[in-house]
């Protein structure tokens, strides 16, 4: 089922793009408007809207580099302002998801290839980039950044991951950065 592959590639054990070719053709079919009720019905991890408000007000760059689909990184790019989002394309045609995706796969070597093109674009040091990520295809990117930190992440990717946060919400990111409780509690 679409559980087993994905939890079989977030561990590594697949190829990624094989894995992400059967779970889209999975979808073949399905009403695009069921994609619109998803992305509405996310359930948002524990913690973004504190981290997303905070660095915003310091002026920091946000990009969404996801594996899964541009539909459900361009609602949270509308919903928090986000500044990139690079995610996989399904294609749609008449209303209808065909079971195709468009364009290049967003796997793990891409990651870290847009990561370095965002902070080149920004003219930021990739030293002063901050990669936060839960799956295997996460580790090129977290490796690549300055900052690299796994979320309550599979055990191989914090084994591989300089910092992890298991415990607590995303917002955990924070501390990491610098910013003590002081300065973020009017976030809350």
């Amino acid at each position: 089922s679409e559980m087993c592959i994905r939890d079989r590639a977030m561990r590594g054990e697949i190829d990624f793009k094989e894995s992400f070719t059967q779970r889209v053709a999975l979808l073949k079919g399905l009403d695009v408007s069921v994609m619109e009720d998803i992305a509405q019905h996310l359930p948002i991890t524990e913690g973004v809207d504190r981290l997303m408000f905070v660095l915003k007000q310091y002026g920091y760059k946000i990009a969404i580099l996801s594996g899964g689909f541009t539909y459900f990184g361009n609602y949270l790019k509308n919903k928090y302002d986000i500044d990139y989002v690079y995610a996989n394309e399904l294609e749609i045609i008449d209303g209808k998801l065909t079971g195709r995706y468009v364009g290049d796969i967003v796997d793990g070597r891409r990651k870290a290839e847009l990561l370095k093109l965002i902070a080149q674009v920004e003219n930021v040091d990739i030293a002063q980039t901050i990669a936060v990520g839960d799956g295997a295809n996460d580790l090129p990117m977290l490796s690549t950044a300055g900052l690299g930190i796994a979320y309550h992440a599979k055990p191989k990717v914090k084994e591989n991951a300089s910092q992890s946060i298991s415990t607590i919400g995303l917002d955990g990111v924070l501390y990491f950065i610098g910013f003590k409780d002081s300065f973020i509690s009017e976030a809350n």
